[in-house]
């Protein structure tokens, strides 16, 4: 039983989920057209103070009209040049172009820069997964880079499940958490009795 257990870990989604501060990183993205702006606003949504760079040989109208309101944002309509990954931290390759994805990938590399190639797991560091936000509550869904579509329908279902009331939840708890007595398993005792009920019907 054992052994089938370390196994069944060993298999499957081996990816360690993480939360970036990515206020306090610098990213850059390359590509402007629908991808390119799936990956900025989604960027936006959920850490809008980003330093971002943009560049592209052409950028859509949406690309420029979406990064108008914020000065972190800058945008560059021209070719990616390898220089444009110094002093980056991560980079999202958003073009339809292969070669130059491969390239941006060699040479993000080279500067240690984790890169996300859309739509190309073989060539990502890290996948950008289908996140569920009620609040101060974010939950990422990964399907190892197989299934978008799977993890868009479980971001549904979790955003249709979660109350609305989640938030003030959450706002509860941190005032209960800071009033509670005792040591780390008195505490978790307590707020496991709190949030008990919190899923059920």
């Amino acid at each position: 039983m054992k052994a089938s257990t370390e196994r069944n870990e060993r298999e499957g989604n081996l990816l360690f989920p993480v939360f970036l501060k990515l206020e306090e990183l610098k990213l850059l993205i390359v590509g402007g057209g629908n991808v390119g702006h799936e990956k900025l606003s989604a960027v936006l949504r959920n850490s809008p103070a980003t330093q971002i760079t943009l560049v592209s040989k052409t950028i859509s109208e949406e690309i420029k009209e979406l990064a108008l309101p914020y000065p972190n944002v800058t945008l560059y309509q021209r070719p990616f040049a390898p220089e444009d990954l110094d002093g980056k931290d991560i980079v999202i390759a958003a073009t339809n172009d292969r070669p130059l994805n491969e390239q941006i990938k060699v040479e993000a590399k080279v500067r240690k820069v984790l890169a996300n190639v859309a739509d190309t797991p073989d060539l990502c560091d890290f996948y950008l997964g289908s996140v569920v936000k009620k609040g101060d509550l974010k939950i990422a869904i990964s399907t190892n880079g197989k299934s978008p579509t799977l993890a868009k329908r479980i971001r549904e279902f979790l955003e249709a499940s979660l109350p609305d009331t989640t938030q003030e939840l959450l706002d509860n708890l941190t005032q209960i958490r800071s009033r509670i007595q005792g040591d780390f398993q008195a505490k978790l005792k307590a707020l496991n009795e709190v949030t008990s009920g919190f899923l059920k019907s």
